[in-house]
């Protein structure tokens, strides 16, 4: 039997899904990317079309009516529907048009992933990666427009609409050039110190300085001090901090080498947590098939727990101890760990 009109435009039913979960019609725009107008014409036309009132908007949002909530409820099954088929189909074309696409925060992107890629060729050999890194704010608005499959984030939290699983552990570390003050502290420093001094930092939106804010104000309520210099690249922050010019706080996945010759050296902080995890995301409703469920099993598999050099050992010493052992049998590996489920 033919589908009935009011009931054909799925997207718009999908759109509807999102307002529900993001609370905004703005941010269910740019999860769906297009422009807000735009998608609030949409959802006023499928009003029309059902003849119902399903949103309830005000400047603090929108919300769904006792009737949208209905709609969506029996929608959700449609959608997901629609997506099962979608993949159905994407699997008869065959391997060779199977093209997967990540997105990742740097510290992934650049420390994990490409072992985890290599696995997956071993397995997929016809699977072609487009791989998209930025912080951890671009990686889910991407996984939340479909731009793609699955990423890979840092952050403390994982915004509405996602659903995550941890696949790995790493600590951030506060590193300083060895002529640095902090270098030669045998204690290291404490919380508040460390709040209150303007480091070099990557941008707003990163996952490792919201991790470093939430676990500052977690901690002892403390707000951080605005970047002395923000830059867009973890290698770009070594080069500045080994140059002297001011304190980094770094994932240890980035810091081995670094550590190991001594250009920068790692400072205790007391009275912070500072360990984290790396987490696999996917859109709420789109259900992980093919390679890229395959991508993320590997990661689940292959996770690994990084603690700091620096410890509680005196990190004035820390630079020569680096460099001996670095000699005698190379810089210092990761042990892996697989990650908590």
């Amino acid at each position: 039997m033919p589908l009935p009109e009011r009931v054909s435009d799925l997207a718009a039913f999908d759109l509807l899904l999102s307002v529900a979960s993001l609370g905004s019609v703005g941010a269910a725009a740019r999860a769906h990317g297009v422009s807000q107008p735009a998608a609030s014409s949409r959802l006023r036309h499928l009003e029309r079309r059902l003849g119902l009132h399903l949103l309830e908007r005000s400047p603090r949002g929108s919300r769904l009516t006792e009737h949208g909530a209905l709609v969506a409820d029996w929608a959700r099954t449609a959608v997901d529907a629609a997506a099962s088929l979608d993949a159905g189909i994407t699997s008869l074309r065959g391997t060779t048009e199977c093209r997967l696409q990540v997105a990742a925060s740097m510290t992934v992107a650049e420390y994990l992933l490409p072992q985890w890629l290599l696995a997956l060729r071993a397995g997929a050999p016809r699977t072609t990666v487009a791989l998209t890194a930025g912080n951890s704010e671009d990686v889910a608005a991407a996984v939340l427009a479909g731009e793609a499959h699955l990423g890979f984030v840092e952050g403390p939290d994982v915004p509405r609409g996602l659903v995550a699983q941890p696949v790995a552990h790493d600590e951030l570390t506060v590193v300083v050039a060895p002529s640095h003050p902090w270098a030669r502290r045998r204690s290291g420093i404490g919380a508040a110190e460390l709040a209150a001094t303007p480091l070099v930092s990557r941008e707003r939106g990163s996952g490792t300085r919201r991790h470093l804010e939430h676990a500052l104000a977690r901690a002892a309520g403390l707000a951080l001090a605005d970047p002395l210099l923000e830059l867009p690249s973890t290698t770009a922050i070594k080069t500045t901090v080994a140059d002297g010019l001011a304190p980094a706080v770094l994932s240890s996945l980035a810091l081995t080498a670094e550590l190991a010759s001594g250009s920068v050296v790692a400072v205790p902080v007391t009275g912070l947590d500072l360990t984290r995890t790396l987490r696999v995301v996917r859109a709420r409703g789109r259900d992980l098939t093919g390679p890229a469920r395959e991508l993320a099993g590997i990661a689940r598999q292959g996770g690994v727990s990084v603690r700091p050099a620096a410890g509680s050992a005196d990190s004035a010493d820390q630079g020569e101890r680096a460099r001996t052992a670095g000699t005698a049998g190379g810089p210092h590996r990761p042990r892996p760990r697989p990650a908590r489920h």
